[in-house]
């Protein structure tokens, strides 16, 4: 899976040279929380809705509304924005866009094609991702079991459900307790409970949960 299939497009982007207010205004409105900055086509920076909000005056404020209104409309977005944005491109792999914001602490990276931004990917976009790899949304036997490390046990695992005639609509591992050890999550169909329990049971070091 590559950002280019998951990232939110067209792209809502802001003019660095737009007021505090008229910024938080048009987040509001479209409903997102950081848009890439873009000046004469080109990305210059981005901007999320803590940076806006930060600028604003505190609520005990002894200032009028009239004078912090007056005072917001005088900082522009370029004033707040962080200028050295980490992209990608359409062709990233989506596990790469993630591991780049989860260690660099950001919640969205935009995307660029020739220079220009065509997309962003953002946390929600993984959070949709995520969702859909443990079938959140599919009905079926969903089961947690600790399984070794080991050339061929997944197999074992897929092979031993297809004969029973179960479906898998998920399937996720993970680390486990220890390296020799993985944490596998899936979702299977056509199959009760018992019946999940009764065919992997053997295969697992141990099934930690199971629920229809």
């Amino acid at each position: 899976m590559l950002v280019g299939e998951r990232m939110s497009k067209p792209v809502i982007t802001i003019s660095p040279d737009l007021p505090i207010p008229e910024a938080i205004n048009l987040l509001k409105k479209e409903r997102i929380r950081r848009a890439p900055v873009v000046k004469d086509g080109k990305l210059v920076g981005i901007v999320c809705d803590d940076d806006l909000l930060n600028a604003s005056p505190s609520p005990v404020t002894t200032l009028s509304i009239w004078e912090m209104n007056y005072l917001l409309s005088k900082i522009t977005v370029a004033e707040v924005m962080t200028k050295n944005v980490l992209t990608v491109t359409e062709d990233t792999p989506i596990e790469q866009a993630a591991r780049i914001m989860a260690d660099n602490k950001i919640g969205g990276l935009p995307v660029m094609r020739d220079g220009y931004v065509v997309g962003i990917i953002t946390e929600t976009d993984l959070f949709k991702i995520f969702l859909e790899l443990l079938g959140a949304r599919e009905t079926g036997v969903r089961v947690t079991a600790l399984i070794e490390d080991k050339p061929g046990q997944l197999a074992r695992f897929t092979e031993a459900v297809a004969e029973k005639r179960g479906n898998f609509v998920a399937f996720g591992v993970i680390a486990g307790e220890t390296p020799a050890d993985k944490l596998l999550t899936c979702k299977i169909q056509g199959l009760t409970p018992e019946q999940v329990r009764e065919t992997l049971q053997p295969l697992v070091k141990q099934i930690i949960d199971i629920r229809a």
